[in-house]
């Protein structure tokens, strides 16, 4: 039952996020809007509470882990997405790449984490994660400049598994 009520809560919370406007409730939204609200959450909820709760692991419901995922996407990945841009386009305009795919041991045991992990490599430009190995929580991948055949998760995604670990595990 604490499936269905979170569901319904996070989507609750999503619906009113998107639509916030000008209203009557808190002069934001209007009644119409919160009706609807209600009956689309109770939907998403009847139907994704199994998806998102398919082990019953609560641990993301912690709001620190909340707090390190934002933390984790405003410093170390801004901070690493910028000094990717900044790569790439000195490699696009100098011609020097030397791309191949490597394989990483992250050590994540998540498959949150893993995702998570998999989702910040290729949203970092210069990277992009072709394969997960699901026996090992291997990754393989695209990279625009490999400077060695064996490189160390560092060379990569430099801490992200530090952070991702505070947050999905």
């Amino acid at each position: 039952m604490i499936d269905l009520i979170v569901t319904f809560l996070l989507s609750m919370l999503t619906y009113l996020f998107l639509t916030a406007s000008q209203g009557e409730v808190w002069g934001l939204w209007s009644v119409f809007e919160m009706s609807t609200g209600v009956i689309l959450s109770a939907i998403v909820a009847l139907i994704a509470n199994k998806v998102l709760f398919q082990k019953k692991n609560y641990r993301m419901l912690n709001p620190i882990r909340w707090v390190n995922f934002l933390l984790y996407f405003i410093g170390p990945f801004f901070v690493a997405l910028t000094k990717a841009n900044i790569d790439v386009a000195y490699r696009v305009i100098t011609g020097k790449i030397n791309p191949g795919i490597v394989k990483i041991s992250p050590d994540l045991k998540t498959d949150l984490g893993i995702t998570l992990l998999a989702d910040s490599i290729t949203l970092t430009p210069g990277t992009l994660t072709v394969d997960i190995d699901e026996e090992k929580n291997d990754l393989y991948i695209h990279w625009i400049n490999v400077t060695t055949l064996k490189p160390t998760t560092h060379h990569i995604c430099s801490n992200f598994p530090q952070w991702i670990r505070r947050i999905a595990e």
